[in-house]
């Protein structure tokens, strides 16, 4: 697992060499998480039988969260800072945590009850919006200023977006088969998905926040967020989940790479918002929709046409002209 809690260790070390090898943790770091966020939803695909879910999704959200917190305090142990965690536990210092996690529960369970009043292709398109309500309350809230070619490439990031989730639409399908559900969003649509992009900027700009101002371990951050998290998703589950169905009915092997892939996203993502900013996360969510698009091809025989490759040129000028 990586981390960068201990980075620039040793002082005797040239500091070329030292900016070197921080650079690969760096770009191994962010080729993981674009790896990890693309191969979600084809592996999502795949674990499907007669075209839905098997498994309880609260069941399996709560064990992704329990499964963080357990490797935040087991990397707590093993870097030696178990006397930071006795001198640090205080409700003043968990309060902070509890935030992000009900923002990040409520937004899940949003996506949910959206779907009764849009189609999920319609979702797909507009939740690109979150991509310009993190940018503005990343420079709103936390004081950063954007040049005007990093706002051009915010931009060209919501283009990419957008244009991926366009050209993803089975047009064709929902021509020829009639009885397809068309493509539809109803006001009270068009407000919720408006909310949840809101509320996705939020989360993710106050995480930042937190993990930033507070100078404790990253493990020991993620531990605190980690137990609201589990708290808050198991009340969830148990208010609604089907009484029929167990609590780890439909597993196999293939859902639990998934959850661990989602454990991994989680804790490397915390990486990148404690050193780097959630802008930087924007752009790995957008650039996995090449190993997205890669793996639905190759695991699930969908059909890449060439207006594929326009967010992809939409995304690596996004990235030039912000990082350049």
């Amino acid at each position: 697992m990586i981390t960068i809690d201990n980075v620039g260790s040793s002082e005797s070390e040239p500091p070329r060499r030292r900016r070197l090898a921080l650079k690969v943790q760096w770009g191994v770091l962010l080729v993981l998480l674009v790896l990890i966020y693309g191969s979600h939803a084809p592996l999502i695909s795949l674990a499907k039988v007669d075209g839905r879910v098997p498994f309880s999704t609260s069941s399996c959200v709560v064990l992704i969260e329990l499964a963080k917190l357990i490797v935040s305090v087991a990397t707590l142990v093993v870097t030696g800072n178990v006397s930071t965690l006795k001198a640090s536990v205080s409700i003043i210092a968990m309060a902070p945590y509890a935030i992000p996690a009900f923002l990040y529960a409520f937004n899940n369970n949003l996506v949910v009850f959206m779907q009764a009043y849009m189609d999920p292709s319609s979702f797909q398109l507009l939740s690109n919006l979150k991509i310009a309500s993190t940018a503005l309350l990343y420079t709103s809230c936390l004081g950063k200023r954007l040049r005007s070619a990093q706002w051009l490439a915010l931009g060209l990031l919501v283009a990419a977006g957008v244009s991926h989730s366009y050209t993803s639409l089975h047009w064709e399908r929902i021509n020829q088969d009639k009885s397809s559900p068309r493509l539809h969003v109803t006001s009270w649509g068009l407000l919720l998905v408006l909310v949840y992009c809101f509320v996705s900027g939020l989360a993710a700009v106050y995480t930042e926040q937190v993990l930033k101002m507070q100078r404790l371990p990253l493990s020991l951050q993620n531990m605190f967020l980690y137990v609201f998290g589990v708290a808050i998703n198991l009340a969830l589950h148990l208010f609604s989940s089907d009484e029929q169905q167990g609590f780890l009915d439909g597993y196999s092997t293939l859902v639990l790479l998934i959850i661990a892939g989602q454990v991994a996203n989680g804790l490397l993502m915390s990486v990148i918002m404690k050193h780097g900013s959630g802008i930087t996360r924007l752009f790995v969510i957008s650039s996995a929709m090449l190993v997205n698009a890669v793996l639905s091809w190759g695991l699930l025989g969908i059909q890449l046409t060439p207006y594929f490759l326009f967010p992809v040129v939409l995304t690596g000028w996004a990235v030039y002209l912000y990082y350049r």
